[in-house]
């Protein structure tokens, strides 16, 4: 790890959820080479959310190799105590969070028509709950220390759509909610919050009708290290704030919400006034960024 000896993560903690294998498991190893401390979460259940493992381990084990310093937690995200639970093993091992990087998902695909509310509310409640309970046990912390660096890890399934996942993208969608609200919650005060879109061969995406990928051997173009780049800018000490970062086999881009002027008819509009003004409503070709509100005092 000598090439890494100066870098800015040197004796920082860091967080990485659902750390126990896939692109999780490239964050945590990056950090830890570049002298990061890092606690390696991971209930070590399969995609779907079903059963329990030592994965976490196995990554703690492998980053020892490496002559770098980590711990396993095994808890649910998707539990309040077990989401407090790795925040508080962080602050036990290692006495701060620097950063958070919220990885930990499951899948259950099913066309909206044949989910169940059970499926729904499930990966709703490991990918936007489960994000939403870990960063809430880290940010009173990193309020208070006037430093953090926090990412969701959203997805263009969420972000653009994809058929037949309902309830992941409602949840990866939310997620953009949340970090827009927090990014200016944390601003005064140093706490960036930006969302990653990522694109890379796992388990995960091996679920998906018509991938059959070798994970012991991938596409070199779809290896998730390529991913990890984006999140260590994202947790960097020039990272961005709020800014939706995309990265699939080399490849990083930016998107964001963009809004064209408005259609002005005043307080007296109805249906019938709006009709003749739809084509200028829809036009999007004069569109530009929204611009972001101003934060409010604290409370």
């Amino acid at each position: 790890m000598s090439e890494f000896e100066h870098s800015e993560f040197k004796g920082k903690v860091a967080i990485v959820t659902g750390a126990g294998g896939g692109i999780g498991r490239c964050h945590a190893i990056e950090f830890a080479k570049r002298g990061a401390k890092v606690v390696v979460n991971d209930l070590g259940g399969a995609v779907d959310g079903s059963g329990a493992g030592d994965a976490a381990d196995a990554v703690v084990a492998e980053i020892k190799e490496l002559g770098g310093d980590a711990i396993a937690n095994k808890a649910s995200v998707a539990e309040r105590d077990g989401a407090k639970s790795i925040v508080d093993d962080a602050l036990a091992a290692y006495g701060r969070v620097d950063i958070l990087v919220n990885n930990a998902g499951i899948l259950r695909d099913r066309t909206f028509k044949n989910m169940t509310l059970d499926e729904f509310d499930l990966v709703m409640q490991v990918h936007l709950t489960g994000t939403a309970y870990v960063t809430h046990a880290a940010w009173p912390h990193m309020y208070e220390q006037r430093y953090g660096r926090i990412v969701f890890t959203s997805s263009g399934s969420g972000i653009f759509g994809n058929f037949g996942q309902a309830n992941y993208g409602a949840a990866k969608m939310a997620m953009l909610g949340l970090a827009n609200v927090l990014a200016l919650e944390g601003a005064n005060r140093n706490v960036r919050v930006n969302c990653l879109g990522p694109g890379a061969a796992t388990r995960m995406t091996n679920t998906v009708p018509g991938r059959d990928e070798d994970l012991s051997d991938p596409d070199p173009m779809r290896h998730p290290a390529l991913v990890s780049p984006a999140v260590l800018y994202m947790c960097s000490e020039d990272a961005p704030n709020g800014a939706v970062i995309h990265a699939s086999g080399g490849n990083y881009s930016r998107s964001e919400v963009w809004v064209n002027d408005p259609v002005q008819l005043g307080a007296d509009a109805t249906y019938e006034d709006l009709l003749p003004h739809v084509d200028k409503l829809i036009d999007m070709s004069g569109a530009h960024p929204r611009q972001p509100r101003a934060p409010r005092p604290p409370r």
